[in-house]
């Protein structure tokens, strides 16, 4: 019998090492090689072929080389998942054929999102595999989903909340066995729960070890191209806040969405990765109740503190993440540094971003924030990386050192350079038709975008600017 043989993984990356090195060449990570043992035994790439590749489960065209102008795209529509925030977040629904990984952190609500838009989807075939919960534990979430009253429901409740009758649990971690039981079921999407607790004999190693993760994934993978049936992959996160497991899973899939948010906040967002289907600036909000998740259609409404009269140090920009228009709350608080060195601290919005813009207000502006306190805050939970919120950070951090409160009916859009200047922002009109539906009398924007607008009109007043002060004196005079 040969023996097995030794190696170093890279658990970020899936590089491979023969001797442990402290530092990845790869992917420049420091300790994280782990060891592994890799079996000689050739008996089984029998049960790799068996089990990974499923070419006959429908009956599939050999492969072949093909032109492009020869393939046609369609003749396989996405699957509509009865969820807007979702179907947006995929490009506009599930592709047919592909992998998608759901990644977030414990608690946060990824099993329950997926289950819940699975229980809607009744003209589907859908196997769940769920290696983390029982069958039962199952039906008791689907119950109070469908119930929304958190309460268990009676033994027809099957009937009684309409549950979904082509939906199939199984609960099992062997990666043979859930093959053996898609075969009989022929399901049309296949939801593995999670991607870290599937094991495959191929592998001599653990369940959630790089090598079954990698080794699953490329086998659900496989199926999931040679079957055309879509493949949801629910995964961890590690304490760093990336996918667990290496790092060539999210390479293997065609579409990574994160599920963020504060546990402590009632707003949850999806937010696209990779998509090779749609864009990667996307996102979806969800607000989370005891009975489950709710689309937020209107995202603006529910950010927005409802009485800013008086309260300085807030200001209203209107944002865009993907094609989706919403107004977002910047908070700021400058007070005097009490112990030297001044703080300067950015919950949803990037620090390195708000360092640059409070230098800009110090050498363009004139205002010194020296030995001054800065901390800012997106409202609602959210992360932000929209450019145009620029101009709204370094109002509300000027709003909050003269306390003086910013005009509720005002809000504004623009990205700031170095020397002081309003840059042009994407989907300006959009901005625009958002703030006057909600409401908003008057809106500063860049003075270059003018141009594009054209003399359409908007039921707000515009006030163009090309400098950062000019912006400060409308609000501030």
């Amino acid at each position: 019998m040969a023996k097995d043989k030794t190696a170093y993984v890279c658990s970020y990356c899936g590089h491979e090492s023969a001797k442990w090195i402290g530092k990845c060449p790869s992917c420049g990570q420091w300790n994280t090689f782990k060891e592994i043992r890799i079996s000689t035994d050739t008996g089984q790439m029998a049960a790799r072929s068996a089990a990974s590749g499923m070419q006959n489960i429908r009956n599939c065209n050999k492969n072949r080389p093909m032109r492009l102008n020869e393939i046609s795209s369609k003749d396989v529509p996405r699957i509509d998942m009865n969820d807007d925030e979702l179907n947006r977040v995929l490009g506009g629904g599930l592709v047919q054929g592909s992998i998608v990984l759901l990644g977030g952190e414990p608690g946060i609500g990824k099993s329950t999102l997926i289950l819940q838009t699975i229980l809607n989807l009744k003209d589907k075939r859908i196997l769940y595999v769920s290696g983390e919960e029982s069958a039962q534990q199952l039906k008791m979430r689907a119950e109070r989903l469908l119930s929304g009253k958190g309460m268990a429901a009676s033994e027809n409740a099957t009937e009684e909340n309409n549950i979904n009758p082509n939906m199939l649990i199984l609960t099992e971690t062997s990666l043979e066995s859930i093959f053996n039981n898609i075969k009989e079921i022929l399901p049309e999407i296949v939801i593995i729960d999670s991607i870290q607790t599937i094991s495959t004999e191929d592998a001599d190693s653990s369940p959630g070890s790089i090598t079954q993760v990698r080794e699953c994934a490329a086998a659900l993978l496989r199926f999931a191209k040679s079957s055309g049936v879509p493949v949801i992959l629910i995964g961890h996160i590690n304490k760093e806040g990336s996918l667990a497991g290496p790092k060539i899973l999210e390479h293997i899939v065609d579409t990574v969405i994160q599920f963020e948010g504060d546990q402590h906040y009632m707003y949850r967002i999806l937010r696209s990765i990779k998509n090779r289907f749609g864009s990667t600036s996307e996102l979806g909000i969800y607000e989370m109740g005891r009975d489950g998740l709710r689309q937020v259609s209107n995202p603006s409404e529910l950010l927005l503190t409802q009485e800013r009269d008086g309260l300085s140090g807030i200001a209203i920009s209107s944002a865009v993440e993907g094609v989706r228009p919403f107004l977002v709350e910047t908070q700021a608080l400058v007070s005097t540094a009490a112990y030297g060195t001044p703080q300067r601290s950015a919950t949803g919005f990037e620090q390195r971003r708000l360092n640059m813009l409070l230098a800009v207000l110090e050498k363009r502006v004139g205002f010194k924030l020296v030995q001054k306190d800065v901390f800012l805050n997106i409202a609602g939970g959210l992360r932000v990386t929209d450019l145009a919120m620029d101009l709204s950070v370094i109002a509300a951090v000027l709003s909050s050192n003269v306390d003086t409160p910013i005009d509720s009916g005002w809000c504004m859009a623009g990205e700031v350079g170095l020397s002081g200047e309003v840059r042009p922002v994407s989907r300006l009109e959009q901005r625009i038709a958002e703030a006057g539906k909600l409401g908003f009398t008057d809106m500063i924007v860049p003075k270059n975008n003018m141009q594009g607008i054209g003399k359409r009109n908007f039921n707000i007043r515009l006030h163009p600017v090309r400098k950062v002060e000019e912006a400060l004196r409308l609000l501030f005079g």
